[in-house]
């Protein structure tokens, strides 16, 4: 090969460097949220209308029945973003909740952190209900059935050797219908103050309760992935005193094939933007980069991981990139 022959190709190589087409944000995203009445719903469109203005992604919300088919759907690249609680994305990763059939959703990864999920009953205070224990041989709504209170809470009846008949559907209707007497007590977690929790309290003479030391380490030994919760007196008007419970924290999640850039970007601006975040929504004051290493399995999107250890937060080691 001549000289002036190798120096051409040379020249149209870099030629073709240079006409490498930039990277392409995405124009448009959808995110899964959860049922109307309980905090995905209306975080999720808080968090939407951040990443539309700060990103210039036109992100939409879709209605889920919660944090099981927001995996099912990122996972297989149906939506780009979802929200779980970590619970439910440990039956995931290992594929040992019934609802996965055994299927291990190894694709998903985690962006950031939300908030935490306690756990917490009401009943009507004419019912004379105080607390879970009087739950046996009664009818419960425990919200959508792919939810975390939906998925969990037939467990936590079972660890406690209780029985109960487990009525299913959004928050807003279980809300409803134990105004209407059609249910004994209404089980429920989202971050707080959940909303239809807010409105009963507002609308009806209602009680809340939540479960015993002795009952919550019965849980706990079974489930694990539960982690010590409060629930703050004046959390609800008609809640006298602070709630010891449990809970599961919430973590947004992509696909492990979302661009490098595109998780960075949407992880940043969630991160920095908390004040808006919980202008819309109060259990956004946990929506911080600290509270990521609140994940202790799931991997991180290596877009978030360069955010959080850009700004020196530690992550576990086990949810670092490969």
């Amino acid at each position: 090969m001549t000289t002036i022959r190798r120096g051409l190709l040379a020249v149209a190589a870099v030629a073709l460097i240079g006409a490498a087409p930039a990277f392409a944000q995405p124009k448009t995203m959808t995110l899964g949220t959860a049922s109307v009445g309980g905090t995905y719903f209306v975080y999720g469109g808080v968090m939407a209308k951040i990443l539309t203005d700060k990103t210039g992604i036109q992100v939409s919300t879709q209605q889920t029945q919660g944090p099981n088919q927001n995996v099912i759907l990122v996972d297989d690249k149906k939506i780009e973003l979802g929200m779980t609680t970590m619970g439910v994305a440990l039956q995931a990763w290992t594929g040992q909740g019934d609802w996965t059939k055994g299927k291990k959703f190894e694709n998903i990864r985690a962006l950031f952190p939300m908030y935490d999920t306690p756990l917490q009953c009401m009943a009507m205070k004419k019912s004379g209900i105080t607390s879970f224990k009087q739950l046996d041989g009664k009818t419960v709504g425990v919200g959508p059935r792919a939810g975390t209170p939906g998925t969990y809470l037939p467990l936590i009846f079972e660890a406690l050797n209780m029985k109960a008949t487990i009525r299913n559907g959004q928050g807003a209707d279980m809300g409803g219908q134990l105004g209407d007497g059609i249910l004994d007590a209404f089980c429920f977690g989202a971050g707080l103050p959940i909303p239809i929790f807010s409105q009963l309290d507002n609308e009806k003479e209602v009680v809340f309760f939540t479960w015993t030391d002795a009952e919550m380490a019965a849980i706990r030994k079974k489930m694990p992935e539960f982690s010590e919760s409060m629930i703050p007196k004046a959390t609800y008007k008609q809640q006298a005193g602070d709630q010891k419970t449990i809970g599961l924290y919430n973590f947004a999640i992509a696909h492990k094939d979302m661009d490098e850039k595109t998780a960075y970007d949407i992880t940043k601006a969630v991160m920095e933007n908390n004040a808006a975040m919980v202008q819309g929504h109060e259990a956004a004051k946990e929506t911080i980069a600290a509270n990521a290493n609140r994940n202790g399995f799931l991997t991180f999107h290596p877009g978030a991981a360069r955010y959080f250890r850009e700004k020196g937060v530690a992550l576990n080691p086990a949810t670092l990139p490969k």
